[in-house]
């Protein structure tokens, strides 16, 4: 990972806005910047002047091994004292995370401003909004092979688990989404992506239905929305099947959730504006009658979290990118009867987009 290299990035954007040192203090921001995985830090990166990486003496050693190129300020009191740094440093501006920031831990950052300014003027504080996270919409080659080998964690769980008959009637969801997690920590996973998402029958037709005790029966739908983390970067899946025998309804919906997921990947091109991407996906759903039943956007970015930008919405704004790693999802969710998602994680390219979740999008009628 090229961490100097994104500190540049983010000092020249400083530097265009007139700052001299932006305060990091989103704990994952500050890993992208510099590698740190501590629970407790913050950096304070220089327009002129050295960078500097604040943390605690719980994690001494594990600075110096993580971030060797970036002198460490050990202070339990992080903020503060990296504050005290830029005032000691000359800075008159300072960025700040404003995001992130709580306006109680602002009026403190203030308070230590003055009272390290002394006589003179403090800094004055300039929100840089959510530049690093701009910056981590588009992954560089390091990320992206993250990406992939967490995607690929995710396919060979999902592949052991249907072909040792692990998704069967009899069983309950808890059931399915334990081993499903288990499988993927086994394969090299750090975590599953997030709680992963067992829907059978009619909690199928809830978007985000939480894995209970429901048995699994035969003719059932069930959903499977779930990911591995793997090197601090998550990866993003949704499969439907079908237990035992496919009734009509169930394979019209299905066709119609793939006919759009196909065309919603097709949309996804550099300089494609998110909202366009959104409707090629939601008219083929519109167009069938079920509009009413895709209850959400099409799509996000992934990385060091599961939900990023760019979001792919009919709310959204902005435009694609290449190297932006992001998720196609759309659904149809009749309640009552149940629902279908099929989502893939990938990554926007100058040309076609570059498929990370393998997993076959056939319904698959185990």
């Amino acid at each position: 990972m090229d961490h100097a290299g994104r500190r540049e990035r983010l000092r020249a954007t400083a530097a265009a806005a007139g700052l001299d040192a932006v305060l990091v203090t989103n704990l994952l921001n500050v890993r992208y910047l510099t590698g740190f995985t501590g629970s407790n830090g913050a950096l304070l990166v220089r327009t002129g002047g050295a960078d500097l990486l604040g943390t605690d003496g719980r994690y001494t050693t594990q600075a110096a091994v993580q971030v060797p190129d970036v002198e460490a300020v050990i202070d339990r009191s992080t903020v503060p004292a990296l504050a005290r740094a830029a005032v000691r440093g000359g800075a008159s501006v300072l960025g700040y995370e404003s995001h992130h920031l709580t306006v109680d831990g602002l009026h403190q950052l203030e308070g230590v401003l003055a009272e390290a300014s002394g006589a003179a003027a403090a800094p004055r504080l300039e929100s840089v909004r959510r530049a690093v996270e701009a910056l981590r919409a588009v992954k560089d080659e390091a990320e992206v092979a993250a990406l992939r080998q967490a995607c690929a964690v995710a396919d060979q769980a999902l592949a052991e688990l249907a072909a040792e008959g692990a998704l069967r009637p009899g069983r309950t969801e808890l059931d399915v989404g334990r081993e499903l997690d288990h499988r993927m920590l086994v394969l090299g996973a750090q975590a599953p992506s997030f709680e992963t998402i067992v829907a059978t029958g009619a909690n199928s037709a809830i978007p985000h239905h939480r894995p209970d005790a429901t048995v699994l029966r035969h003719g059932d739908l069930l959903k499977l929305d779930f990911g591995a983390t793997v090197d601090g970067y998550h990866s993003d899946m949704t499969r439907t099947v079908v237990l035992g025998h496919a009734a009509d309804w169930q394979r019209e919906v299905y066709t119609l959730v793939a006919e759009s997921q196909a065309a919603g990947r097709a949309a996804l091109a550099v300089g494609a504006e998110v909202t366009a991407v959104d409707a090629a996906a939601r008219d083929v759903i519109v167009d069938a009658g079920h509009g009413e039943h895709f209850l959400h956007g099409l799509g996000h970015g992934v990385g060091l979290e599961i939900h990023e930008a760019p979001g792919i919405s009919a709310l959204g704004a902005g435009k694609l990118a290449a190297g932006m790693a992001v998720t196609v999802e759309p659904g149809v969710y009749l309640a009552g009867h149940g629902g279908v998602r099929i989502e893939d994680t990938l990554v926007v390219t100058d040309g076609a987009p570059e498929l990370l979740t393998l997993t076959s999008k056939d319904l698959l009628v185990l």
